[in-house]
């Protein structure tokens, strides 16, 4: 039996792609400064300025026929509502950051320190959703921005978004600080540009030289008349800017000592840049008309207007759309995050949260990777179809933690000074400024459950209803994976008395395919061990057969080799069975199964080999009282060559002998014809 194991081939490749192993010590040196921080982890925030003020006239745009053009001065203090929403969420986040004291303090984390088990497989389950959207949504609404100024884009748009993902996914695998840097000058050209962009605005509208946009064919909306909920369906389009606040209390360990203080400090800055953007394209797109449009993005609309056609609206285009595409960073730091905390809770698969080479989460950036792709493929890559399914899980877990802070204040309140308390796998102590700390905390859950309420309401016909299902079912999946971990354990556990290791009898089984240097080191080995061993062949060839068993007797000469009889050709079956007579004729015997494995240095080599063993390594692996064991034998390419072409293999030998054998009888038959 021979199995192809995989060799270092791809290593240099995979070098070059996401750079030199990492060691585990090298970890504190990952860690990023405050402005590699903002670029990492408010990205996602920073870009939702790009497509939120257009979600908002989207909506408004259903009142035009009736209205008319003045509708789209509402989305200013819808605006303006947004922004003290977003203030309130990050006094609120700073106050938990402090309160964490450096440690990751995200909703899930929040959540089951001191809400729970299950709010907290919510809030896991809410914010892995809300990073795949994240993905989803940035690199679409990129993609646009891209089509918007090259049109032979459009129809092309998933294409374009999946190279994207590729590409992102790519740089995340070589780690959160190299990304970080890398990310860090598209991020910071953005605000740049986009500060320049509503500077000369408004310098233009001060001095009268601003002039509406032309040439813009607004989207096609049904006509329905001005009411409170299609506000509030605006402004809970518009809340899509608040989405990535969450980023930075996720991902407090990523940053360098004091990591609590620097964190806090980056999440105001993320606020304050945040709040300036949304308010300032909100304005600027009032006042130069910018409509809704299907061909040409409101970012767009107000460049044209401010620069023009000329560099500076190509810059600020480049910007924007560079910056929609490396917004997905954000998710692509945090989800595997999450996931790491809840596979090493025992609520996702293990593997989950193991390091890659790079000190990274692989597993977690390819699930994203993956997710996200599948969900830009469904949707065409369209923004506008992903937005109503966007964010009502980012308010979901506002709520879940800024109620689980209040929670954690309310319990602090029965602390004297200097007293602690075991919450979660978290500790409380006394703090003097709980009645304010409560306060703020509180204020964030009302403000955010407010919010996810109008999402659930206004948007649940529109897909939102596609989240709140899938909530709950991750959240069941979570939770049968729970179970599955914990009665693994149980069943594994050993009991308190000492437990005295008892000796078996062990019958050792050989498999043999062919006999050859590969066979000699299996024999070997089973030697080595020194019990006793049967050469087994199963016998689903009959000239191999007589082949195998004529070399055996004259290369090994050891050992009855026992031929397994197999009419229908199957090789794993006969050898089961074969298995299972001798467990059943001894209860307390270990069958020791040993087979060979060819190693092959090259891939070509190893696409040209069968690999029979991993089936019967399976189905021997799922028998009690079985082990199984490979011995590899190593064939290099420059051995191989040295080999003449010309020389006989011993196949090719035992076909002269017997054809040599056969020759007199078909002479005599031929004679007596003649």
């Amino acid at each position: 039996m021979s199995r192809i194991l995989p060799g270092a081939s791809l290593e240099p490749i995979k070098q070059v792609l996401i750079g030199r192993p990492l060691r585990t010590e090298e970890a504190p040196h990952q860690a990023v400064s405050n402005p590699i921080g903002l670029a990492v982890f408010a990205s996602d925030a920073l870009s939702s300025t790009a497509y939120a003020t257009q979600e908002i006239l989207v909506v408004l745009a259903s009142a035009f026929a009736v209205a008319g053009v003045g509708v789209f001065r509402i989305s200013v203090p819808i605006a303006v509502a947004i922004t003290a929403v977003l203030a309130v969420l990050i006094i609120s986040y700073r106050q938990t950051i402090k309160a964490y004291n450096g440690a990751s303090c995200g909703a899930y984390v929040v959540s089951r320190d001191n809400l729970g088990v299950l709010p907290s497989q919510i809030a896991g389950a809410a914010l892995l959703v809300d990073y795949v959207l994240t993905v989803a949504v940035s690199i679409s609404s990129g993609v646009d921005q891209v089509a918007s100024a090259i049109p032979i884009l459009r129809g092309r748009e998933v294409l374009v978004a999946l190279a994207a993902i590729l590409i992102m996914t790519i740089i995340n695998l070589r780690g959160v600080k190299e990304s970080g840097r890398i990310f860090a000058v598209p991020t910071y050209f953005f605000v740049g540009m986009t500060f320049l962009t509503l500077t000369v605005g408004m310098f233009k509208l001060l001095t009268g030289q601003l002039t509406p946009v032309e040439n813009v064919h607004m989207v096609a909306q049904t006509a329905e008349p001005l009411s409170l909920f299609l506000i509030l369906y605006a402004f809970s389009s518009g809340c899509t800017a608040l989405t990535g606040i969450e980023a930075i209390s996720d991902g407090v360990q990523n940053f360098k000592e004091p990591r609590g203080r620097n964190a806090a400090r980056t999440i105001s800055v993320m606020g304050l840049l945040l709040g300036a953007l949304f308010m300032g394209i909100t304005l600027l797109a009032n006042q130069v008309q910018a409509l809704p449009s299907e061909e040409e993005t409101i970012i767009s609309q107000i460049a044209r207007a401010v620069f023009g056609s000329g560099a500076l609206y190509a810059l600020q285009i480049a910007a924007t759309t560079i910056i929609l595409i490396m917004a997905a960073n954000t998710a692509y730091a945090d989800f595997p995050r999450i996931a790491a905390f809840l596979a090493s809770d025992s609520f996702l698969p293990r593997q989950l949260a193991i390091r890659g080479s790079r000190l990274v989460y692989s597993g977690g950036i390819a699930t994203l990777a993956v997710a996200a792709s599948i969900l830009i493929t469904v949707f065409n890559a369209r923004t506008t179809s992903l937005i109503p399914l966007y964010a009502i899980g980012v308010f979901m877990c506002f709520t879940l933690s800024q109620s689980g802070m209040v929670r954690r204040w309310l319990e602090v309140a029965r602390l004297k000074p200097g007293e602690s308390l075991k919450m979660g796998q978290s500790v409380a102590t006394y703090d003097p400024h709980w009645r304010r700390n409560l306060a703020i905390n509180g204020a964030g859950a009302v403000v955010s459950f407010a919010v996810m309420v109008i999402f659930a309401v206004t948007k649940f016909t529109h897909g939102a209803w596609i989240t709140l299902l899938v909530i709950p079912v991750m959240v069941f999946v979570f939770y049968r994976v729970h179970t599955h971990y914990r009665n693994v354990a149980r069943i594994l556990s050993l009991s308190k008395e000492r437990v005295k290791p008892t000796p078996h009898p062990v019958k050792t089984i050989v498999l043999v395919d062919d006999v050859h240097r590969g066979t000699v080191r299996v024999v070997d080995f089973a030697k080595s061990l020194g019990n006793p061993w049967t050469p087994l062949h199963v016998d689903y060839n009959d000239r191999k057969t007589h082949i195998v068993q004529q070399k055996w007797r004259e290369r090994i000469g050891e050992g009855e080799l026992v031929i397994l009889p197999s009419p229908y050709r199957r090789l794993v079956e006969p050898i089961v069975e074969y298995v299972r007579r001798e467990l059943e004729a001894d209860p307390s015997v270990f069958v020791h199964v040993i087979m060979g494995q060819l190693v092959m240095d090259t891939p070509w080599a190893r696409v040209l080999h069968s690999n029979n063993s991993l089936g019967i390594m399976s189905a021997l692996q799922a028998m009690d009282r079985v082990i199984v064991t490979d011995v590899p034998y190593q064939l290099h390419a420059e051995d191989v060559e040295l080999y003449p072409e010309n020389e006989p293999n011993d196949y090719e030998q035992a076909k002269q002998r017997e054809a040599q054998q056969q020759r007199p009888e078909q002479e005599t038959i031929e004679a007596a014809i003649g």
